[in-house]
């Protein structure tokens, strides 16, 4: 996704403890006040479980 880059997605997920599950990587990037892009397309991922900020980076970059 061209209009979103890791280091942005990196810091609206600042902070965050794994394992998590998307209502909370919502919730984190909301209080980190990430742009509405990142706090949309977080919300709109098929996977719910992430055990690492890899697998968020793979979910968002790659679905």
């Amino acid at each position: 996704m061209a209009d979103l880059s890791p280091i942005d997605l990196q810091k609206a997920l600042s902070g965050m403890d794994y394992p998590t599950d998307k209502q909370h990587l919502v919730e984190r990037a909301k209080k980190n006040k990430a742009n509405e892009k990142i706090v949309s397309r977080l919300g709109g991922l098929k996977q719910d479980h992430f055990d690492g900020p890899n697998e968020v980076q793979k979910a968002v970059f790659n679905e």
